[in-house]
């Protein structure tokens, strides 16, 4: 199965949820009235496309109404695809391994959201595309996040730096950069702790982690990505919120997107937070995370079934 077939069939909860609930207020209205926006708001707001964007999109519509663009309901599907597309397009961007090696990526995230699942997957992905890939289990207060990653890295065949559980963070991930150099790695990918309700303590770690990272590879990190469970939805902001309070976010990996119907969220991260969804998640398998696609996933998300 090509990766649309699989952002399609992972979508699916999604588009039940919006797409073909937008199909079905089309055939239940003859004429655009009052009755039949607040329906459409009710949709949108449904698949966490979030009150904000949800706002931006009505005003869409109102104006296509106005300019004769949206001449009756059949209108609307067509006409939210276009402009859900360009809202994704508008913070699209290519994936950012131009950097001189080794290029350094930042995992952050809450526990539980999949985030060293995602740095693994990212290991595989890496790989497959012919890179040396290193893994920092810099998430040193987890015992079962380090032995995690020792799994994905035999897995992967990629080599996963560690302490023992407890150990400074920082030290990993100064640890990791020394091997990196030494070894000649492509890239770097660093797990760090995920206990946002120590968010004081969560920043000077971070802040620690960067400053050591920079005295070796100024610039570095290259990337800081946060994982995010779609299935959380409207959550997702509120931690892509504070998490963007405690670190600069470079953008956002959306997992389990193939689980919900809450799917709206990517709209909504893209839209309110200027921040860009960099990958997606539509599977358990290796292969299931891949760059987001914006034009992919409006296709996949309005496509027929």
């Amino acid at each position: 199965m090509g990766f649309f077939n699989k952002l399609k069939a992972g979508l699916e909860k999604t588009r039940k949820s919006f797409t073909e609930k937008i199909e079905q207020l089309v055939i239940g209205y003859a004429t655009i009235d009052d009755e039949f926006l607040d329906d459409v708001e009710a949709v949108l707001l449904s698949a966490d496309v979030g009150v904000p964007t949800t706002a931006t999109l009505m005003a869409e519509i109102r104006n296509g109404i106005k300019s004769k663009e949206i001449n009756s309901p059949d209108d609307l599907k067509p006409f939210l695809q276009t402009k859900i597309s360009a809202m994704l397009l508008d913070k699209a961007v290519a994936e950012p391994i131009s950097h001189k090696p080794p290029v350094v990526m930042l995992i952050v995230g809450v526990n539980g959201v999949g985030k060293t699942t995602t740095i693994g997957k990212l290991a595989s992905y890496y790989q497959e595309e012919g890179k040396k890939v290193l893994i920092a289990a810099a998430d040193t207060f987890r015992a079962a996040a380090i032995d995690q990653l020792e799994v994905w890295g035999q897995r992967t065949g990629t080599e996963v730096i560690k302490h023992a559980e407890g150990s400074d963070p920082a030290a990993v991930a100064f640890d990791a950069v020394q091997a990196a150099k030494a070894r000649k790695v492509d890239i770097i990918i660093i797990d760090t702790a995920g206990r946002l309700h120590t968010k004081s303590n969560l920043m000077e770690e971070l802040k620690k982690i960067n400053r050591v990272i920079a005295k070796e590879i100024p610039e570095a990190p290259h990337e800081t990505l946060l994982v995010l469970d779609a299935t959380t939805g409207q959550n997702a902001i509120n931690q892509a919120k504070l998490f963007g309070d405690a670190v600069t976010l470079s953008g956002v990996v959306l997992t389990k997107l193939d689980g919900t119907a809450k799917g709206g969220v990517v709209i909504a991260i893209n839209n309110e937070l200027s921040l860009p969804v960099k990958w997606i998640g539509v599977g358990e398998g290796v292969n299931d995370l891949r760059p987001f696609a914006a034009a992919e996933f409006a296709g996949a998300l309005f496509a027929d079934k």
